[in-house]
């Protein structure tokens, strides 16, 4: 705490710190929202979604009275992502205030969301996978991680990427799609263009901010969007790569079976 009180910020206020130290303005990022937005109704459309969605029948409380709040248990079968706007716009974007700080340029539009979710991936030996008859999506060919300063954690990609392309002895142009966590457009669009990653291979189906970023889930969640995109593009590489709170980066390397 005494050498490093900035460990205790709100993450919102960390994106903050990213847009105003790399200047990253407040249009680039409602531009990048939008994208997200429009790239995630886009996949979903093609029915590229789908397929990454497990259906399962909740039961949930609902309020039916908002003046008495008056509930009732209902049940339902929950088998799509509920937080995709398709009908965004940069002008509506444009309209919003900050979230974080009364100038700031983090909105509600171009962070990503408060939502519930959960992700699995399954690894083990390729003998074992065989051996159970389950079909091989891909191979997990390396991981690392990497420190930053804690008032700027959405930037650890920038530093745990180059290191796992260094490790493995590989360059971006061995890579064919990148997966990074959109917990806020500040940080996703600084690692992207700080790192020269080409836009048409970066979050290709858009990401966090069009769908929610629950926590525990990043990983799982991208590694299985970018083994499915690999295999539909008939590509090899993808890396998948995130922020962590407090002053960290993540990113692993995975193959197309």
């Amino acid at each position: 705490m005494e050498q490093k009180p900035d460990i205790f910020m709100a993450m919102g206020n960390t994106a903050e710190v990213v847009a105003r130290r790399y200047q990253v303005s407040r249009e680039a990022q409602d531009l990048y929202a939008l994208q997200s937005q429009q790239r995630y109704a886009a996949a979903e459309e093609k029915g590229f979604i789908q397929d990454e969605i497990v259906p399962m029948t909740v039961s949930w409380s609902k309020i039916v009275d908002k003046q008495t709040k008056e509930t009732q248990i209902v049940e339902g079968t929950v088998d799509r992502d509920e937080c995709n706007r398709p009908d965004t716009t940069l002008e509506g974007l444009t309209k919003l205030g900050p979230a974080f700080e009364e100038d700031g340029s983090v909105t509600a539009g171009n962070a990503s969301q408060l939502s519930d979710g959960a992700a699995l991936a399954l690894l083990m030996t390729e003998k074992k996978a065989e051996k159970l008859g389950l079909d091989i999506m891909g191979y997990f060919r390396g991981f690392t991680v990497a420190g930053c300063e804690p008032d700027e954690m959405g930037i650890g990609p920038v530093f745990a990427i180059p290191k796992l392309l260094d490790y493995l002895g590989l360059t971006l142009n061995d890579i064919d799609l990148v997966e990074l966590n959109e917990a806020f457009a500040s940080q996703c669009l600084y690692c992207r263009d700080r790192l020269g990653i080409d836009n048409e291979i970066y979050n290709v189906n858009g990401g966090s901010i069009a769908i929610g970023h629950p926590f525990g889930m990043t990983g799982a969640r991208l590694t299985g969007s970018v083994l499915r995109e690999l295999k539909r593009r008939n590509q090899r590489y993808g890396i998948v790569s995130m922020c962590i709170g407090k002053g960290m980066g993540a990113a692993g390397l995975f193959e197309a079976a």
